[in-house]
């Protein structure tokens, strides 16, 4: 009997099988599962890849719409007017009372504001190189100065331009910048709590199980480890190790953390404990496909050790591909995007 014939197809269809469960998540045929109590609803749909969330007020959403170039406002009852548009692949946004600042490819742009109105482009930053990965978020400090996170330009290297695989400071006001932190290969997004500002970075592809993607708490002029984070080395002398870490090759990105009104569970903030929700997007950089989920991370810091101790579970999964996160400033629930064609607006309560 000749097996080979026989054995040949049943091959295939084994690999279309795992093809198809790996695309799934992709692909939108998903149904979520969550922690015991909480529904997930789709609120609005039909976007070109969302990238960022931020609550303006308590009835003001903000959205980054990346592939349609565009900035996006929903009001209460969830409907939506473009406040920007043109744009290179917008990744994040800071507003205040008089500027919004936009985070794009290789730039950082504001605009004046009156009301919802805005005018007077001024160019920032300009000039940063781009490739594997891109600008993302752009945040502040308590002081108002701006935290830009900045990705590499590739997948392990020595960027030729120290502004890559860093955390830009930039004044508001005047453009000035320069580096706040660097070795984060892809720091996606950071929120600033009472314990501290926290960010999440994502390591290393084509290495094994080597590194697990990472939290990390902020400390001015530090350095996090990449490119030399290697496998003998996962924090190298000298660089500052993560304060909580997920499944390798996963890609946590957008980040928020649980407000003491919250009926999520956690931790309810202070200068030594937080909790933070952050989305895991996925990635095909395994055997098995990763991520999909919402995870929780728990901080406590050790008074005696001044280290923080973590306790990291998964909230919510099966979510297709969530990218940015927002937890509503009274509710505490929670708001997050799914990044692709037909991209959604979701919430869980």
């Amino acid at each position: 009997m000749d097996y080979g014939k026989h054995v040949f197809p049943i091959i295939l269809i084994l690999i279309a099988g795992f093809l198809v469960t790996a695309a799934e998540p992709y692909v939108g045929n998903n149904t979520p599962e969550l922690a015991e109590g909480f529904e997930d609803e789709i609120i609005a749909k039909g976007f070109g890849g969302p990238t960022c969330l931020e609550w303006y007020d308590s009835e003001t959403l903000l959205m980054c719409d990346r592939d349609e170039g565009r900035i996006l406002k929903f009001d209460k009852n969830f409907e939506y007017t473009v406040i920007l548009d043109g744009l290179n692949h917008p990744h994040g946004l800071h507003i205040t009372q008089d500027y919004i600042v936009v985070s794009q490819q290789g730039e950082l742009e504001r605009w004046n504001r009156v009301g919802w109105d805005f005018t007077n482009k001024t160019t920032l930053v300009d000039n940063v190189p781009t490739g594997n990965h891109q600008p993302n978020a752009v945040n502040a400090l308590e002081n108002g100065t701006l935290l830009w996170h900045v990705g590499s330009t590739c997948n392990v290297c020595e960027e030729a331009d120290e502004r890559n695989a860093a955390i830009l400071w930039v004044d508001i006001e005047t453009s000035e910048h320069g580096i706040y932190v660097s070795g984060a290969r892809n720091s996606f997004d950071g929120v600033l709590t009472p314990a501290g500002y926290f960010w999440t970075d994502n390591g290393r592809d084509w290495d094994g199980d080597h590194p697990p993607e990472e939290i990390n708490i902020l400390i001015e002029g530090e350095n996090y480890g990449w490119p030399n984070d290697e496998p003998e080395t996962p924090v190298p002398e000298g660089t500052i190790g993560p304060v909580a870490t997920w499944i390798p090759h996963s890609s946590v990105n957008g980040i928020d953390y649980r407000r003491a009104n919250s009926s999520l569970p956690g931790l309810d903030p202070s200068e030594t404990q937080v909790t933070l929700y952050a989305t895991v997007y996925g990635s095909w950089n395994s055997l098995i496909p990763v991520g999909h989920e919402i995870i929780q991370i728990d901080l406590k810091l050790n008074e005696t050790t001044q280290e923080w101790e973590s306790e990291t579970t998964s909230f919510a999964q099966d979510l297709g591909t969530p990218l940015p996160i927002a937890i509503h400033p009274e509710s505490g629930e929670i708001y997050y995007a799914t990044f692709g064609q037909n991209g959604q607006l979701r919430h869980i309560s």
